[in-house]
């Protein structure tokens, strides 16, 4: 699509206007770009770069700067990635080697963050049904008792139950106790059926307790799969292209807080080997037009279970962006496997 020449200016572009973020003119293409070119010759080029959608000149400067399109066919064409040097890598291990694999997902959005002063975004593992490990029952008070659910992969859930009457202490050991030796691994969804005829075995007292347990167990379990843990969004409030520009960024952090269409975007990656990236209105999510997301999909056993992803504005350095998303998922990967 475009010459030597072309692409040559074009890169050159992108990366003075990632690193300076001021519109680049004819000047510092002609000083960075290393080609023997009049100005005139880089204003032509530069013009038919902007007629084909590369680049865009803001109204109140001679210089230009790129579109997503531009960014686009740099990122996918043009662009060398550097790789993350020892220090980083050694940094990123030691904390993505914890034992609790809840504090490894939190850690891998603060550590996305940390590193790129933009938004750490993680999926967490997406679980095929609602299983768990062992439950607890704990009296609060008379009629309250609660519900702590630990999972295969070690997160631990809480719920409160109402209860119709008082349960004594051994009643509650007994019950849990039931449950765990019976139903422990199986799909919760599964046990509900099986109830009514099994729980015989105990006093007819105990089948409501039991029954609210399963049932609020796979609710609480359910809702804990397919969240997306968000690290570091104030950071983008000292971007300075982003700064001025509140109205997108109310945007940006209402999706935040709903999550919904994050989760859609960042499960698009999960279809996908390795890093991807939406650069402004490919993601097909309007409140994106002027951020991208670079995105890569984790594993457990070799099995693809979430997405770990950075939120910047367009004008990221995306040859750093990119290695620290694609080692972040890599050692997320191998820690949550060691489980």
């Amino acid at each position: 699509m475009l010459n030597q020449r072309a692409q040559i200016l074009l890169k050159t572009l992108v990366e003075r206007y990632i690193t300076e973020g001021h519109p680049v003119g004819s000047r510092s293409l002609s000083k960075f770009s290393g080609l023997d070119l009049s100005p005139a010759t880089i204003r032509n080029v530069m013009a038919d770069l902007e007629e084909m959608g590369f680049v865009t000149s803001p109204h109140t400067s001679a210089g230009r700067v790129p579109t997503p399109r531009g960014y686009r066919f740099f990122v996918d064409t043009l662009l060398v990635v550097r790789p993350l040097d020892s220090v980083e890598i050694h940094h990123l291990e030691d904390q993505l080697h914890l034992d609790n694999p809840s504090q490894l997902i939190n850690s891998a959005s603060q550590l996305l963050s940390e590193l790129t002063r933009f938004a750490g975004v993680v999926v967490t593992p997406k679980r095929s049904g609602a299983v768990f490990r062992y439950i607890e029952f704990m009296a609060l008070s008379e009629k309250r008792i609660l519900l702590i659910i630990v999972t295969p992969e070690g997160d631990v859930q809480n719920r409160v139950l109402f209860t119709d009457r008082v349960y004594s202490s051994t009643e509650l050991i007994e019950a849990a106790n039931f449950i765990n030796q019976n139903y422990a691994g199986c799909d919760l969804d599964e046990i509900r059926s099986r109830l009514q005829g099994e729980l015989k075995q105990l006093h007819h007292d105990m089948t409501d307790l039991m029954t609210a347990a399963i049932e609020v167990g796979g609710e609480a379990i359910r809702e804990s799969s397919d969240a997306v843990v968000v690290a570091g969004e104030r950071k983008l409030l000292d971007v300075h292209d982003l700064a001025g520009n509140m109205t997108s960024l109310k945007k940006l952090f209402d999706l935040f807080e709903r999550k919904t269409a994050l989760l859609q975007l960042l499960e698009l990656s999960r279809q996908a080997q390795g890093v991807q990236i939406f650069i402004g209105g490919e993601s097909g999510v309007v409140t994106l037009d002027e951020f991208s997301v670079v995105t890569a999909p984790y594993e457990v056993d070799g099995i693809i279970v979430g997405t770990v992803g950075v939120v910047g504005p367009t004008r990221m350095a995306y040859e750093r962006i990119i290695p620290i998303v694609d080692v972040t998922a890599r050692l997320l990967s191998s820690a949550l496997s060691q489980h």
